[in-house]
């Protein structure tokens, strides 16, 4: 039995909230159970440096929890003067899955950035942060095409993303954080919305995991993505 009382395919209460930043092009909180996440999609007129000239634009992320997203107080990043490891892996994470489903030619020289601030963490928080910042980018990009920036919406998909994991030696879906600190593996699957893979991170915490129990997962996430991109369908009217 999962400590949340979930069947092993069943995923925690999802929600999103579009519009929910006065100021920001595209924003989107969205919650996978007890993990909250507020992202909001910036336009910035001008590409990276390294882009200049080029003719095609640059969508990137940045991550951060903030101080009590967790039960006890986590200093801010800022503080220490220097982003974590983690962090920087997550916000490249998030980063390449938006750019995975975005045709960059169609932006102009131009940069969207997505932050997505964890308002409070029970787990999944990147797989939740990839999923709103989705609805958070298509936003901003139809924002852009409302006032003739681009003329058409550089999407090509949806992507969502979603955790997996071995708990209790069985493949569960949606992993929150009772079961994430002590799964035997921990995987996190970002998939589009037509079925395609963009990303598989997988660990094997306290054993080693078989292909049987990858594809297992694999077949988890690939269904709670399913939920998750008409989640966001219904999100959009």
């Amino acid at each position: 039995m999962r400590p949340s009382k979930r069947a092993p395919n069943e995923m925690r209460q999802v929600s999103f909230e579009r519009g929910v930043a006065r100021y920001a092009e595209g924003s989107c909180l969205v919650k996978f159970g007890n993990t909250h996440v507020l992202c909001a999609a910036s336009l910035e007129d001008k590409p990276p440096p390294w882009l200049r000239g080029q003719g095609r634009g640059w969508v990137t992320a940045e991550y951060s929890m903030l101080p009590r997203a967790t039960h006890t107080r986590t200093r801010r990043e800022s503080s220490a003067g220097k982003l974590t490891g983690r962090t920087q892996e997550i916000q490249r994470l998030i980063g390449r899955s938006l750019r995975a489903v975005t045709n960059l030619s169609g932006l102009g020289e131009r940069q969207i950035v997505v932050d997505c601030d964890v308002i409070q963490a029970d787990g999944g928080t990147r797989t939740a942060s990839i999923t709103g910042a989705w609805l958070a980018l298509r936003d901003c990009l139809e924002w852009m095409r409302g006032r003739s920036i681009i003329k058409e919406n550089p999407l090509r998909d949806h992507v969502a993303a979603v955790s997996c994991g071995i708990f209790n030696a069985t493949p569960v879906l949606d992993l929150d954080y009772a079961e994430d600190s002590i799964a035997e593996t921990d995987a996190n699957f970002v998939v589009t919305g037509s079925g395609g893979l963009v990303e598989i991170q997988a660990t094997a915490e306290a054993a080693v995991f078989s292909q049987e129990e990858l594809a297992a997962m694999l077949s988890l996430a690939q269904k709670g993505v399913v939920e998750l991109v008409s989640l966001q369908k219904a999100a959009l009217g």
